[in-house]
């Protein structure tokens, strides 16, 4: 049912440290669907009305807000500057050090 996977998405969402990012794909690996990702971005576009959940720290696999015209304005870039991360262009800087692998991480 897709509402336990998107509950399940959530889940890893809520453990991303304010000041990092992951992408939708880590999460899909993580939980088992390697190529889940276009689920875990339906969920994220899904879960804006949660406000525990901080959609706006996943991001595409090379550090892009794609995201962040279901945010509305620059919103999603704002949350993600509030926790110090630099954003040019649209795109994280410093991509690779700020990454959060949720396979590496919740081991």
């Amino acid at each position: 049912m897709a509402s336990d996977a998107f509950q399940d998405i959530y889940e890893v969402v809520k453990l991303i440290p304010p000041g990092r990012v992951t992408s939708y794909g880590a999460i899909a690996e993580y939980l088992g669907s390697k190529g889940g990702a276009r689920l875990v971005g339906w969920a994220m576009n899904a879960c804006h009305t949660i406000p525990d959940v901080p959609a706006h720290r996943v991001v595409n696999r090379n550090g892009i807000l794609t995201g962040k015209h279901h945010f509305g304005g620059n919103r999603m870039q704002e949350l993600l500057e509030a926790e110090g991360v630099q954003i040019k262009n649209d795109q994280i800087q410093d991509f690779k050090n700020l990454f959060w692998s949720p396979k590496e991480e919740l081991l």
